[in-house]
């Protein structure tokens, strides 16, 4: 697929995309605050710099999305057409990064919860099951781990 803008004009798209303060994770931080929940935001002392801190839970939340951090077999997660070499490096380099900051959370004794874009997009029980995630003692690796997604023309 050709792009159908010059480089310039999406060299500015891409550089106004936002790390923190996104819609599917103000979606989640709107809804557990709702709910009761308090967190800390974007803890810069933890690895990775978890987009929610839950402390008397241990818990810390990750609002991934798809594209950026290679969700598995979803649809949101295409790579680009142009510079080939140069998206996959980067994005691996994220997958790789996300991978290391998570297990020295999981070895400081956080537990570590990943919510996919897709997964608040496209499930309306997340919200309920994160709250049931939150208050138990399970250990997860990632969650929820939504089918992957069809273009519907």
């Amino acid at each position: 697929m050709i792009d159908i803008v010059d480089g310039a004009t999406r060299s500015r798209m891409m550089s106004s995309i936002q790390g923190k303060n996104t819609k599917p994770e103000m979606v989640i931080r709107r809804f557990l605050h709702r709910k009761g929940f308090r967190y800390r935001l974007h803890k810069k002392d933890l690895p990775g710099k978890p987009d929610l801190v839950l402390a008397r839970y241990r818990l810390v939340i990750f609002v991934h999305g798809c594209f950026w951090h290679r969700h598995k077999d979803c649809f949101y997660a295409t790579s680009p057409a142009t510079r080939k070499d140069f998206w996959q490096y980067k994005l691996d380099g994220n997958v790789q990064r996300d991978n290391r900051q998570h297990r020295n959370l999981i070895e400081s004794g956080w537990r570590v919860l990943i919510i996919w874009e897709c997964g608040i997009r496209h499930n309306s029980e997340t919200l309920n099951d994160v709250v049931m995630l939150i208050k138990g003692n399970d250990v997860f690796n990632e969650w929820p781990d939504s089918p992957p997604r069809q273009r519907v023309n």
